[in-house]
């Protein structure tokens, strides 16, 4: 077999969609299994869609995620212009077109508007509902030769169509959807080559993907219908047609299809919201790919070693939100301190404006957290004590009420004024004198501490990790409000 080659060919049109990054990532991900090259071919046929920046948006993306290209428009190879603009100032779709029509699989069309109005039609779909399509009627095609050339000399605005036949089958192959064959009274004699001179995706694609020598082309199962159409061009050119595989659909939580609206429907949201590249990236190869054995966290190293594209699922992929949460909060959990400290420090200064250690609090919710912006609302008790109900210091497990924990705080108020030490050893050392010199549980004490200093019932750390972090004075004050709030309650 001949050196696996793919590509990814993103039109730049805003910002990279998940479904555009599980692509890049599994083309990527077949190249770099198999020892291959991964090619970045940016597709700009469509000059009226295309953002300004958006080509920028997918280098940094495609940089970030590690998906490297070997070859692009930054890196020529030998096949470039990776540019399908540049490509096609350079003449060569139209090229290419000329080729087919003097093989009589294309022809000139120059019909107006007014005359496609007429093969507009209307059918029923198999749910009951009606659309409408445009069916070309090959009008142009019985064109002489010298009527061709006579419009063509008169200046007359023409498009490029695929010659299709209208009767037998067109059978293809996916590696994932297996054979797949439609009948040929149902390929459109799509265009080619627009009125602006400007390739139709479709063509682009395969005139690219052959001159590139592509092997496996990567896309979304949207085009399974128009394969027949891309094999139709391979065969009629006489080129090898290139392994199809075609990711299945992604969905939300209610199995609607991903849209662009959603708030995490492309990689710039996610990161946006505090997810971490890694946990994405480990994520969405996961849309529709399975390992054999069911293992759920991956480096990229490791996903190339372990990934097989024939493990990949014909069915929808459900883009869980729960589960990525989850992920990520396991690549925190495994992220080195600093790294994971530069990540949240803008977090912790949001929530946090008074001179207490920031680095000791990152230490608290670094195993508690699943996203960034987790971190404020678990923190927030450091600026300020919030209001709370007195009714948090009853504890079914710490058997603690409202009587026995005023009855501790004004136990270990003396004890806590008396203590010199705040740091957490010496405060919970302190602590547990007390409590076994009192016969209590430790619960029975920490916790109406642990409720006083921090008016949360669930907190990142325990009562004395919060003492020394909020110092003397402070949580004394926070002591003395908790027994005023429960001898007035």
């Amino acid at each position: 077999m001949s050196k696996v080659r793919t590509r990814f060919a993103p039109s730049p049109t805003g910002r990279m969609h998940v479904g555009n990054l599980r692509t890049a990532l599994y083309a990527y991900l077949i190249a770099k299994h198999e020892g291959g090259d991964f090619i970045l071919r940016i597709e700009d046929t469509d000059q009226v869609r295309e953002v300004e920046g958006a080509v920028d948006i997918i280098n940094r993306t495609l940089q970030a995620t590690g998906l490297i290209h070997d070859e692009g428009p930054d890196k020529d190879k030998g096949a470039g212009p990776y540019v399908q603009s540049e490509r096609q100032a350079q003449g060569l779709y139209l090229e290419y077109a000329k080729k087919l029509i003097e093989r009589g699989e294309a022809y000139y069309c120059f019909c107006d508007e007014e005359r496609l109005e007429e093969c507009r039609q209307v059918i029923e779909l198999e749910n009951g509902e009606k659309k409408e399509i445009n069916v070309y009627d090959k009008h142009c095609l019985s064109l002489s030769k010298e009527e061709v050339e006579a419009k063509l000399a008169a200046g007359t605005p023409y498009v490029i169509r695929q010659n299709n036949p209208r009767e037998g089958t067109t059978t293809f192959h996916d590696d994932i959807y297996g054979d797949i064959t439609v009948g040929n009274d149902e390929l459109d004699d799509m265009i080619l080559i627009k009125s602006d001179g400007f390739p139709t995706y479709n063509f682009a694609n395969v005139v690219d993907d052959h001159l590139m020598g592509i092997t496996h082309v990567v896309r979304g199962n949207e085009y399974l219908s128009s394969s027949p159409k891309y094999n139709r061009l391979y065969e009629a050119f006489g080129w090898e047609v290139p392994v199809y595989v075609h990711c299945p659909l992604i969905t939300d939580e209610e199995h609607h299809k991903l849209s662009k609206r959603s708030g995490h429907s492309s990689y710039e949201d996610l990161i946006d919201q505090g997810f971490i590249t890694e946990a994405v990236v480990n994520f969405v190869a996961l849309l529709g790919w399975s390992p054999s054995d069911n293992r759920e966290i991956f480096s990229l190293e490791e996903l190339i070693e372990a990934f097989d594209y024939h493990h990949m699922s014909k069915s929808p992929a459900v883009f869980d939100f729960g589960k990525l949460k989850w992920m990520n909060g396991e690549y925190i959990k495994a992220m080195d301190f600093d790294a994971f400290y530069e990540r949240a420090l803008p977090y912790l200064k949001e929530a946090v404006s008074k001179d207490l250690d920031l680095k000791k609090i990152g230490e608290m919710v670094k195993t508690r957290i699943e996203v960034f912006p987790d971190i404020p609302a678990l923190i927030d008790f450091f600026e300020e004590l919030p209001e709370y109900d007195t009714a948090m210091y009853a504890h079914k497990k710490m058997k603690t009420n409202s009587e026995t924990s005023l009855a501790v705080l004004k136990e270990v108020l003396p004890l806590l004024s008396k203590q010199e030490d705040y740091s957490n050893a010496a405060l919970y050392e302190m602590l547990c004198s007390f409590v076994a010199e009192k016969g209590y549980k430790n619960g029975y004490v920490l916790w109406p501490i642990r409720t006083a200093v921090s008016g949360r019932q669930m907190t990142p750390a325990g009562a004395t990790e919060i003492m020394e972090i909020l110092g003397k004075e402070e949580s004394i004050k926070r002591i003395q409000k908790g027994i005023e709030l429960l001898e007035n309650a």
